[in-house]
């Protein structure tokens, strides 16, 4: 039996720049009844912690390094005695929430993640951040995607350390080549698929963001 994923949004704010906005974001947690990945512990801790249960985690998976995504991670991790993974792109953005230290584990391009029989591959997609990094899940036809790709197009990239281009460049390359049915799991609001998705690009490269 493939893993099964459950999604628990939670709440809180995002802060970069000098601003500070409130947001939901999804976090995915994928495998069995007996252990877990955890995607993107966004705020709350003690809430996810309660929806994992007592299932063992076998590592935290960060999508990028944004406040909103990382800021109780390592809270979340020390719960459940979990190892952080992060893509060392990103490491002056742990830094600014974290000081003087690192995630526990470099995530690299291609870096591969086994669970419940299933296999998250690990695609770097900067643009958004220089280290924002998708997981797919070929088996489940499934994409996380983090804040990369949304239901309505790329995510954000007027702040500090994003790229229009890079991202546009990342999607097309990366994300709009896998199957068409693929279901896209975002950071934030609705799930999409690549399909839904894919006839846009060009009307999000004439608008510009």
């Amino acid at each position: 039996m493939p893993a099964q994923i459950q999604n628990l949004v939670t709440s809180g704010t995002f802060s970069l720049d000098g601003g500070t906005w409130d947001v939901d974001n999804n976090v995915w947690i994928v495998g069995d009844e007996n252990e877990v990945y955890v995607i993107d512990p966004a705020h709350e801790p003690a809430k996810i912690k309660e929806a994992v249960g007592n299932r063992a985690v076998k590592a935290v998976l960060l999508t990028h390094g944004h406040d909103d995504h990382i800021r109780y991670a390592r809270e979340f991790a020390d719960l459940v005695e979990a190892p952080v993974h992060l893509n060392p792109a990103d490491t002056m953005l742990w830094e600014a929430v974290f000081p003087g230290t690192t995630a526990d584990h470099e995530i690299a391009d291609g870096d591969s993640f086994e669970i419940a029989g299933t296999t998250l591959v690990a695609l770097h997609t900067p643009g958004h951040s220089p280290g924002s990094t998708c997981f797919y899940a070929e088996d489940l036809n499934t994409l996380f995607s983090g804040d990369t790709l949304f239901n309505g197009g790329p995510g954000a990239t007027g702040r500090s350390y994003s790229s229009f281009e890079t991202i546009i460049d990342s999607i097309r390359e990366r994300l709009l080549t896998l199957p068409s049915d693929t279901v896209v799991n975002t950071g934030h609001g609705d799930a999409t698929t690549i399909g839904a998705e894919a006839p846009n690009l060009d009307d999000w490269i004439t608008r510009g963001h």
